[in-house]
């Protein structure tokens, strides 16, 4: 199964959304990453590498920021790991959450869970 991580710049904001994942995918592997060790906003290195190998397996790990800085520190983190099987999506931090854990907990590939993520880049709301 492909392992999610959230990387948040709030630990409260990624494990609230991780408890709702676990609502439509109890059995997704899904870890946080959210704010800094001091307990303070930002996004750390140590737990973006940490929550990866977390869930980390033969099927690969997806890696969703939550915003900008965020993401600048998993572009760090993936940059050092130089592992294929671990990416970044570009897509809204909570409707990817759950379109990724669904299809993760399904047994969707990597690529194709990655494909449907980038469609979301355009999601309208109304």
């Amino acid at each position: 199964m492909v392992g999610i991580v959230l990387a948040s710049h709030s630990r409260a904001l990624a494990e609230a959304l991780r408890d709702y994942t676990r609502v439509v995918a109890p059995d997704a592997a899904v870890a946080v990453a959210g704010g800094m060790p001091n307990g303070s906003f930002g996004t750390s290195y140590v737990r973006v590498r940490a929550a990866i190998a977390e869930v980390s397996g033969p099927d690969g790990v997806i890696v969703l920021p939550d915003m900008g800085a965020s993401a600048a520190v998993v572009k760090m983190v993936l940059a050092d790991l130089a592992d294929p099987g671990v990416v970044m999506a570009d897509c809204p931090f909570v409707e990817g959450a759950v379109e990724a854990t669904v299809q993760a907990q399904a047994g969707t590939p990597l690529g194709p869970i990655m494909e449907s993520l980038s469609s979301l880049r355009s999601l309208r709301k109304f």
